[in-house]
């Protein structure tokens, strides 16, 4: 959402999150301590241990609220409209080819190309300027399934525009012409 690292949201039904334990603790996750036992404050405080990350907070919510104020129906056609043209380019790259086509997908593409690592594809297009995220992505089974061992993943949004694809694709054909 635009906001810094390391702050989120955790959602959870009251009856569920009163069940689980903490994961950590400290500060005021703890209602009382004794030498015999302790007992959880109550929720949310039972999940918040030691000093919140306050400044995150205060960012992800001006983050929300930045969003909030964007034309949501102008954004998403938008990042549609981007993501059709970039696949459009992709496909136009030698040996490219591009894993998950669902319909209906949001702004982010990811993509193999024939005889060349991911991890390379990322360090060349970075070198181009252009910020891409390549690896596993924390979907090994996805990952097999579709038989690669990683893949390079673009991902768009409302700040990015057809130059930015443009500037990818030329990184993309450096990649390909190194590997020839």
């Amino acid at each position: 959402m635009f906001a810094g690292t390391g702050i989120g949201v955790l959602f959870g039904r009251t009856e569920w999150l009163e069940q689980m334990p903490p994961y950590q603790g400290g500060g005021e996750m703890i209602l009382t301590v004794s030498f015999e036992s302790s007992t959880y404050n109550v929720l949310p405080y039972k999940f918040e241990a030691g000093t919140q990350n306050i400044t995150g907070a205060v960012a992800l919510g001006a983050a929300i609220d930045y969003l909030a104020n964007l034309d949501q129906a102008a954004v998403s056609r938008h990042e549609t409209n981007l993501l059709a043209y970039a696949t459009e380019k992709l496909l136009a790259v030698d040996g490219v080819r591009i894993i998950g086509t669902a319909e209906n997908k949001i702004g982010v593409v990811s993509f193999v190309i024939d005889g060349i690592h991911a991890h390379d594809i990322g360090t060349i297009v970075n070198n181009e300027g252009v910020a891409i995220r390549t690896g596993h992505h924390c979907a090994q089974p996805v990952m097999d399934f579709f038989g690669v061992p990683a893949t390079a993943r673009a991902s768009f949004a409302f700040y990015n525009n057809e130059s930015d694809v443009d500037q990818l694709i030329l990184g993309l054909n450096q990649a390909t012409e190194l590997f020839a």
